[in-house]
């Protein structure tokens, strides 16, 4: 053997995350992700450990559901990585996440109404069975399957149900369901309380204590202060896109987190008002509805420049009643007085006409039109306003309406032309209550106005409501929020079971004397 062969020696290996035991499940690193206009994500990042639950928290447009969206294959990343049980893995879809134990429980919901809660469930992933030649769907197991598991999770549904007639609540328990039978070691909860009464919340903590306890990375996803300090393990905070850092929970208190949250110190929830109650304004006696298990009897009088909180719990029949108040739902008897002259509502024309407009409950279903600008978005309430010789619109008045409501709310948008889908919740919540305003109503029904809105958003919707409460304007602000009520009402009207059951002075509303009334049950 020559000297030089002697002295040749093995390269050393060179070592991958993959070759050491990586103390976390997934991490993500260095991601963006740019939109047309806007850069969603700028080198954010997020690691999780197995067995915990990760709070991802931000104001709203702060990149939170972007970047996990893009952990589940529904955005490819322009750049940036993922490393998942220490290797490096390039998620294509979301059936790629699903394949590798990653589920995810959406902000907003996709059911599909028609069909049963079992083939909502396993959509896509049916159990088959053979029939000759052909494989056809085992409903048999499916069905079974669908029971051990709505068992496991404590729900008490029917599999055979059709979705369709389920609440918004027990949709998103479902939804839950759907992700826990993937038998998944990473759960993503995007804001799954928004709908949930507090017994359905503590049941939902329950299952998340379970899956933590069986090694499952849950990442969860939600503006309520009093959640993530209760539930989660450790904080990760995004601002504008960007990593801000992560902390664990223990070591955060609610101030701490708004704080990192917008970047400055917010000392006040709610801002001051400067309301003046005048007359009555909107009178409703004895409003029924054709339902029998929905409102009934319900009587209760509103008045200029007054906010007027309606407050009780899930199932209450608050939404209901003012829908039908709105022309939305049917009734069978009680009367709306405006401005001390009765008024017939059937439709919601005859209540826009009425200087009547509703902010609807559910901002995906019922409020924006995703597929069309903010500017569509703004106007279309009122365009018989932005037309020229009557077959012609004035492209150039409804930019003015635009720009005007742009700076007034602080709306945050590359252009008016930008699909309102793009925008974060905060913004597209503005712009809805922009297009109601630009009809000038005096009665402006408002439910759950800041549902899934981060809290600096919540303030400057906080800010219009009272604004619009001191130029006069008659607001109905319907939240599940006690806080809120509290906060922003000079009465409250406390609903249960589709009565009014009774009215609480702003000034002297406790979260008791409102509970007491939402639970005055006949």
């Amino acid at each position: 053997m020559s000297d030089t062969a002697s002295t040749v020696q093995t390269a050393p290996k060179v070592e991958t995350k993959s070759d050491k035991k990586s103390e976390y499940r997934l991490e993500m690193s260095g991601v963006v992700k740019t939109f047309p206009g806007v850069r969603a994500l700028d080198g954010a990042q997020l690691k999780l450990r197995p067995g915990t639950v990760h709070a991802l928290m931000g104001e709203n447009g702060a990149g939170k559901s972007t970047l996990m969206k893009c952990m589940f294959g529904i955005y490819k990343m322009d750049e940036g990585e993922i490393f998942y049980e220490g290797e490096k893995v390039d998620i294509q879809n979301p059936m790629d996440a699903l394949n590798r134990g990653i589920a995810m429980v959406h902000q907003e919901l996709q059911p599909i109404p028609a069909r049963s809660i079992g083939e909502n469930i396993y959509l896509g992933r049916y159990p088959l069975k053979k029939l000759g030649l052909i494989s056809t769907i085992d409903h048999a197991k499916m069905y079974e399957n669908t029971k051990a598991l709505l068992e496991k999770v404590h729900m008490n549904f029917n599999p055979r149900q059709k979705v369709g007639t389920l609440s918004t609540s027990q949709m998103q328990l479902v939804e839950i369901a759907k992700a826990v039978s993937a038998d998944c070691k990473v759960l993503i909860l995007d804001e799954p309380t928004s709908s949930l009464t507090a017994n359905e919340v503590d049941a939902l903590f329950r299952i998340v204590e379970e899956l933590k306890a069986q090694g499952v990375s849950i990442v969860y996803i939600s503006h309520k202060m009093d959640e993530i300090l209760r539930i989660s393990d450790e904080v990760t905070i995004m601002r504008d896109g960007k990593y801000i850092g992560t902390w664990e929970s223990k070591d955060l208190t609610t101030d701490s987190i708004i704080t990192k949250m917008v970047g400055r110190e917010l000392t006040n929830l709610y801002p001051p008002r400067s309301n003046t109650l005048g007359e009555v304004v909107l009178e409703v006696k004895d409003f029924t509805s054709i339902h029998p298990r929905s409102f009934r009897n319900c009587s209760f009088n509103l008045r200029k420049g007054e906010i007027l909180g309606v407050g009780g719990l899930v199932g209450a029949q608050r939404t209901e009643l003012m829908e039908g108040i709105f022309g939305l739902r049917a009734h069978t008897s009680g009367t709306v007085t405006y401005k001390g002259q009765e008024i017939k509502i059937t439709r919601p024309q005859d209540a826009i006409r009425k200087s009547i407009a509703l902010l609807t409950e559910d901002r995906r279903a019922t409020g924006i039109l995703g597929v069309l600008s903010v500017a569509d978005n703004i106007s279309v309430a009122s365009l018989d306003k932005y037309v020229d010789a009557g077959i012609v619109l004035n492209d150039k008045k409804i930019e003015n309406l635009v720009q005007e409501n742009k700076e007034k709310m602080a709306i945050k948008t590359p252009s008016s032309k930008t699909a309102i889908r793009s925008l974060s919740g905060g913004n597209q919540q503005k712009v809805l209550i922009a297009r109601w305003l630009a009809n000038d109503p005096d009665v402006l029904i408002l439910d759950e106005p800041t549902r899934g809105i981060d809290v600096g958003a919540k303030y400057e919707i906080y800010c219009i409501i009272a604004d619009l409460a001191k130029q006069g304007k008659s607001i109905i602000m319907i939240s599940s929020e006690m806080g809120e009520l509290i906060g922003m009402s000079d009465r409250i009207m406390v609903m249960c079971d589709g009565r009014v059951t009774g009215f609480v002075d702003g000034k002297e509303a406790t979260q008791e004397n409102i509970m007491a009334y939402a639970t005055q049950f006949e």
